[in-house]
């Protein structure tokens, strides 16, 4: 959330229930008060954040508790002030056990804070004992002391040295909207215990790639390489089912792609440690809230994993109740993710219908049917993408990267046949076009996403596009464009295959005639005129 994000979200927020609470930390809090006032609204909420001044931590925990809530951001000089760089280093060398020691009681504390919440940011200290090992034993230490706490833990890179020196807050502006969002979430979440089903995406969470698109040898899940995130994750899963939490999986994808991988025998997660797997191309709240329904358990039990932010953005707008937690995409960031996700499912004692818990669901269950149900409408999400395509005239020139797509992209392809480069430069050669788009947003590029190969005769021979800009609309704007420079599609040359589901929900739409195999009837006029709308949520370019 950047600082303009949070203005326009903090004056158009017509108001909501109070949260009271107060924010503490170890540096000048003052650049927190817009980013939680924004985060509290993004969650309905009008927050009034109560801070403690510079440098009053001790004093504050030396005193009794206030009536309402507080969140503690805890660095780790607040468990051992020797390691304040503001203070510089040490002039005298410290033995660990005593720094540690000093530690554990900070947290005893802490903990009798009856109304505490705690974020912890492992941030760098200076040289405390003279020997790298015994740092490195210390801040180890601090990291278990924090989770003792129940702490959320933030990524060590939301700590800027700079901005501490500078101002003496030692977040980093480009973390402050995320810190802050981390605070309401844990101002506002169920406790732990309420927390009973994690709901995973697949592709992209589960393992590295796409089951469709890469097989079942081209995914990673395995300990080595893009895999390590992947397996770290599923070990974690399937100590939670262990445990007595259960577990779902959904994804947009076609039943059986969906569940060769698991059913490969190759990852740690089996199939049986599923609850249910659900499969389709329906919006993912509505299946979630189905599996709610059949469980007789509430959404506020639920919590959500993936790595689409448009996924998530579409549970959390038909689904509220239910914690949604973006899937980090750095090796970095799964410490955190486990962490959390450990913390929220942790139960202090387990029974034998704990250990049982994902059986017995089984049996009650004979599976889920797709539901047909709209999902949340994503356009003002998608407005703030700060969204740019670019349309590329492959024709003459370099077509390398659309040929690439045509030929690997499964899920969303308007028929499933290769083309060899040879054959495309045929019909380029007798009058046909070749496009290609790329997309970027405010994240970054995404690359060139989608390829459509049109004869001389107006008949779309190929069309793909690919599975990360899914719910995006780009399918549309695309269309759009090209009809307005004239080069109008009449029909499309159509296949059913086991794996172009998505292309086939698109294709329901009035413009298309019946959705035989063969050449499909397209009103390019039409569709333009429906969907034009679509273009406002682009910058258009000419690649």
């Amino acid at each position: 959330m950047s600082f303009l994000d949070a203005q326009k979200l903090v004056s158009r927020f017509t108001g909501g229930p109070e949260l009271e609470f107060r924010f503490a930390i170890s540096g000048t809090p003052d650049p927190f008060k817009l980013y939680l006032e924004a985060a509290g609204a993004q969650r309905g909420y009008s927050v009034v954040a109560r801070f403690l001044p510079f440098n009053t931590l001790g004093q504050a925990l030396a005193s009794a508790a206030p009536e309402i809530p507080e969140v503690f951001l805890l660095l780790p000089w607040d468990f051992v002030p020797e390691a304040d760089w503001r203070s510089g280093v040490p002039k005298t060398r410290s033995d660990p056990q005593t720094l540690i020691a000093a530690a554990e009681r900070r947290a005893e504390q802490l903990r009798a804070r009856p109304n505490a919440h705690f974020l912890y940011l492992p941030a760098s200290v200076p040289p405390l004992t003279g020997h790298p090992s015994s740092d490195t034993v210390t801040k180890l230490a601090l990291d278990r002391i924090a989770a003792g706490l129940g702490a959320h833990r933030v990524p060590a890179e939301a700590f800027s040295l700079g901005s501490y020196f500078a101002s003496g807050c030692p977040v980093s502006g480009s973390w402050l909207g995320k810190v802050a969002s981390l605070a309401v979430a844990e101002l506002t979440a169920p406790k732990s215990d309420v927390y009973k089903v994690l709901v995973t995406d697949l592709d992209g969470v589960v393992w590295a790639g796409l089951a469709a698109d890469d097989g079942i040898d081209g995914i990673g899940f395995g300990p080595e390489g893009r895999g390590y995130r992947h397996f770290a994750y599923q070990t974690l899963l399937t100590r939670l089912r262990r445990e007595g939490t259960v577990l779902a999986a959904v994804s947009r994808n076609d039943p059986e792609v969906a569940r060769e991988p698991i059913r490969s025998g190759r990852m740690v997660l089996r199939e049986e440690d599923f609850v249910a797997i659900m499969a389709s191309y329906h919006p993912k709240s509505a299946q979630i809230r189905e599996l709610s329904r059949q469980l007789n358990l509430g959404l506020n039990s639920f919590v959500f994993v993936d790595d689409n932010p448009l996924e998530l953005s579409e549970v959390t707008q038909q689904l509220p109740d239910v914690r949604c937690i973006q899937f980090p995409q750095t090796d970095d960031a799964v410490p955190a993710l486990l962490s959390e996700l450990s913390a929220m499912f942790s139960r202090q004692e387990l029974t034998a219908e704990d250990r049982q818990r994902t059986e017995l669901y089984r049996r009650r269950l004979e599976g889920i049917v797709p539901v047909e149900a709209e999902g949340a409408d994503l356009t003002a999400f998608l407005a703030g993408l700060e969204m740019r395509l670019t349309v590329h005239h492959r024709d003459t020139g370099d077509r390398t990267r659309a040929v690439q797509l045509i030929n690997k992209t499964n899920q969303y392809n308007l028929n499933g046949r290769r083309w060899a480069d040879e054959e495309i430069a045929e019909v380029l050669a007798k009058g046909g076009h070749l496009f290609g788009a790329s997309l970027s947003d405010r994240s970054g590029s995404h690359g060139e996403i989608l390829a459509m190969l049109m004869s001389a005769e107006g008949v779309v021979e190929a069309f793909v596009m690919s599975c990360r800009v899914f719910q995006r609309r780009v399918e549309h704007a695309f269309l759009c464009i090209i009809h307005d420079e004239g080069l109008v599609p009449h029909a499309m040359r159509l296949a059913h295959t086991p794996k172009n589901g998505p292309f086939l929900e698109f294709a329901k739409d009035p413009a298309f005639g019946a959705l035989e195999d063969g050449l499909v009837s397209f009103d390019a006029a039409e569709f333009a005129s429906d969907h034009r709308d679509v273009l406002e949520l682009f910058a258009v370019e000419e690649g």
